[in-house]
């Protein structure tokens, strides 16, 4: 973009509409920091980066932000207590050469090869499996205080049927609104955090640290996020009316993700993922100009130096965001269910049951495979299981 053509984007109303998709995207951006126990302002920061590496890129032709991936909370989460934040950001950065492994592979074979690679009767299983290893955790937060997390539980279930228009695409942050303020009525908010953090700060970044262990944990949980970046890009080139998947290109657009969350690895940031909120919100402000997105980036990252930002964020009470986690965990279960039943995968096929099966008890069962100092567990060994099992096991000829 020259100069010229920058001065002209650069509108009172663009940057306003900026800020409005950042709102869109805030509330899910800092709930992955806050439930992994890192400093908001850092993800902040690394999706600000990340939207604009991912604009770079792609040519920025793409209207998209890119935040925090709720996929990654409860890998995350369990990668930290077995190998610690420092270790676990290796395996982040490992996902994001994962992604450019995978442009590679579309750029060469085409999509076609990836999802014969990773079918639904695989993917579902693992994002099912996502939504439910920490169901456990989001009881224990929600039951602190069980008022806030049902109320904060019950907003956002009302928000998610019966909101309007823009309510209805930030179901998270009202969710949190409604949850704090019952709080602080209640006397129930410790302010300490605001009244010590300064007004301008650099966010708590933490330097990665090279861990075989967490690579290999981390790397099967890039499947799904992949496949749920296909959709994302087929979703926001139907609002647009355009090919993305043909121009840019897929392969820029994997590119894109990976180098963002590499990004964020090396940083002490979540992995990202296109916001499909954003998308919503697109489709219904009409608001298609790649650059207002740019501006919700830039805002982004000048929130992150804002201390106090930081600190009002670590006083949410752990019941709200506790309430919150019991319908998110279950909704990103029910996203595995929907992806088998959008898919038609034919659940009456035994060769189906069986990698469904096989892949949810080995994941939810805690099985693990230890050789040495080497591990593999989780969601990490039943996503290898279950492409393993696919390859292995014959199709029908109906499903060939």
């Amino acid at each position: 973009m020259d100069k010229q053509s920058f001065r002209e984007q650069l509108t009172l109303k663009n940057s306003v509409l900026g800020i409005q998709f950042l709102f869109v995207a805030f509330g899910a951006t800092v709930l992955v920091p806050l439930l992994v126990g890192i400093d908001p302002s850092v993800a902040l920061f690394t999706a600000g980066i990340g939207t604009l590496i991912f604009h770079l890129i792609t040519r920025g032709r793409i209207p998209v932000f890119l935040g925090s991936s709720f996929a990654f909370i409860a890998p995350l989460i369990e990668a930290t207590k077995l190998y610690g934040w420092a270790g676990t950001l290796s395996g982040i950065i490992a996902v994001g050469v994962v992604y450019g492994l995978v442009s590679v592979l579309v750029k060469m074979r085409g999509i076609k090869f990836v999802e014969r690679l990773f079918p639904s009767v695989v993917v579902g299983p693992v994002i099912m499996i996502i939504g439910l290893s920490l169901a456990s955790a989001a009881v224990d937060m929600a039951k602190t205080d069980w008022l806030l997390a049902v109320i904060a539980l019950f907003t956002a279930i009302v928000v998610v049927i019966f909101g309007k228009g823009l309510a209805k695409l930030i179901p998270v942050f009202i969710a949190i609104v409604v949850g704090y303020v019952l709080a602080a009525v209640l006397g129930k908010i410790d302010y300490t955090p605001v009244s010590e953090a300064a007004w301008l700060t650099l966010p708590e970044f933490t330097a990665p640290q090279f861990n075989w262990q967490a690579i290999l944990y981390m790397i099967p949980v890039a499947i799904a996020p992949i496949i749920e970046h296909v959709g994302d890009m087929y979703a926001i080139g139907g609002v647009c009316n355009k090919n993305f998947i043909e121009k840019p290109g897929l392969n820029r657009t994997l590119l894109g993700d990976g180098i963002a969350t590499a990004f964020a690895g090396f940083f002490g940031g979540v992995p990202n993922t296109t916001y499909s909120e954003v998308t919503g919100a697109i489709t219904l402000t009409k608001i298609t100009n790649p650059f207002v997105l740019r501006i919700a980036a830039v805002t982004a990252i000048l929130f992150a130096f804002v201390g106090k930002i930081s600190g009002f964020l670590k006083t949410i009470p752990e019941a709200v965001l506790g309430g919150i986690m019991l319908l998110l965990f279950g909704m990103i279960a029910s996203i595995g269910i929907k992806s088998l039943v959008e898919s038609k995968t034919n659940m009456a096929e035994t060769r189906n049951q069986v990698i469904v099966s096989v892949v949810l008890t080995v994941g939810i069962g805690g099985a693990i495979i230890q050789y040495g100092t080497f591990s593999l567990a989780g969601i990490g060994l039943a996503a290898l299981v279950g492409i393993m099992l696919n390859i292995i096991l014959p199709q029908t000829k109906k499903e060939e």
